[in-house]
């Protein structure tokens, strides 16, 4: 297969698909790979490193043609659409439910997968860019909260006196959630975390944090998650409850981080202007979710905001392209894994949509729109 990689274009994006790592493992699979002049430069990878690892380096305009396998960090612009050629394979984060320009796709013939559907199942581990991703994220939160807090995080004994631990509330245990737990713990923080999955509480408490949750019946338990893991929206009486329990959680946390998505759907309203507005002077919010309709409503994807009380409040999207070395090591790895269910014994190009992966994540296929 040829294979192409392109400088991303999206603003604040600054991963890449494939690094000199990879591009070693695809050409002893036989492959030929081409980069865009300067795709690494912001995730620490310079042009030369691509040429090392055996790459080809060929100018934007040029890159496609002739291209078996296009993979991408985000899904392709309008314009990079137009010069994709007809036929060949997109791999990328489409985000799918709300990518507006499927038409394209299927005009162009294109075969798209989205990666953001790879189902969550043991073989699936390897490619799963949600969890590695949300990995980064996580982590980069609690630094951020850092940076605009005006406290210590630790507990400090001093000749002055005594400092009290920062506390710190999670909303959503997930990936990004449990990564922000440990984060904060290892900073010395006190850290307390809510998730409507009754099961997260384990991962939750073996990091050394508590768990608060909203009392519920067992049969509220048993439809907080799908079958695949992902929290599920809960029922108007139960969100009831939830906002009643957040917001005085809310009032006692000097940090939020904020992390509750729903694959496919808005993101849950969280923390209320009300809420927000009942925080103590100085406290943090880091909203991750403020891409899909924000936790928080006072979360802004343009950046940060300080109340009229005193809080900060962080609307942050795409915090793991702010630690782009690491975040595309761990992409480009999971692409390595999910591209080697696209080519036959002898590396030719031919999907199988009957496996399980590639027909969770096939969005279009050779002008035929999948269901979304």
């Amino acid at each position: 297969m040829l294979i192409a990689i392109a400088a991303e274009t999206h603003p604040g994006e600054h991963r890449v698909a494939a690094t000199p790592e990879t591009v070693k493992k695809y050409l002893a699979q036989g492959h030929t790979v081409r980069v865009e002049p300067g795709a690494g430069l912001a995730a620490a990878i310079a042009d030369a490193q691509y040429v090392a690892a055996g790459a080809t380096l060929v100018p934007a305009e040029s890159l496609y043609a002739g291209a078996d396998v296009v993979l991408r960090v985000r899904a392709p612009s309008e314009a990079a659409l137009a010069a994709i050629p007809d036929g060949a394979t997109v791999v990328a984060l489409f985000e799918a439910h709300r990518y507006p320009h499927r038409r394209w796709l299927a005009d162009k013939r294109l075969t798209a997968f989205a990666l953001e559907r790879i189902p969550r199942t043991t073989r699936a581990q390897a490619m799963d860019v949600l969890s590695s991703q949300a990995n980064v994220a996580g982590y980069r939160a609690v630094l951020k909260a850092v940076q605009h807090y005006p406290r210590f995080m630790p507990m400090l004994m001093t000749a002055a006196g005594t400092v009290k631990p920062a506390r710190v509330l999670i909303l959503g245990a997930g990936v990004a959630g449990l990564q922000a737990i440990a984060t904060a713990r290892r900073l010395g923080a006190m850290v307390e975390a809510f998730d409507v999955r009754p099961a997260a509480r384990e991962q939750v408490e073996s990091l050394g944090a508590r768990f608060v949750e909203v009392p519920s019946s067992e049969a509220e338990q048993l439809s907080s998650q799908s079958a695949a893991g992902y929290a599920r929206a809960m029922s108007d009486d139960y969100q009831a409850r939830q906002a009643t329990l957040i917001a005085a959680r809310a009032c006692e946390a000097d940090i939020v981080i904020a992390t509750a998505q729903i694959p496919g759907q808005p993101a849950p309203l969280l923390l209320t202007e009300a809420m927000v507005t009942a925080m103590k002077p100085g406290s943090v919010i880091v909203d991750l979710a403020v891409d899909s309709g924000g936790n928080c409503a006072l979360a802004s994807p343009d950046g940060c905001h300080v109340t009229a009380g005193g809080v900060t409040v962080l609307g942050c999207g795409n915090l793991a392209a702010e630690l782009a070395a690491d975040a595309s090591a761990l992409y480009a790895r999971n692409v390595l894994a999910f591209t080697a269910l696209l080519a036959d014994q002898a590396g030719h190009l031919a999907p199988d949509l009957a496996d399980d992966i590639l027909a969770a994540t096939c969005i279009a296929h050779r002008g035929e729109l999948m269901p979304i």
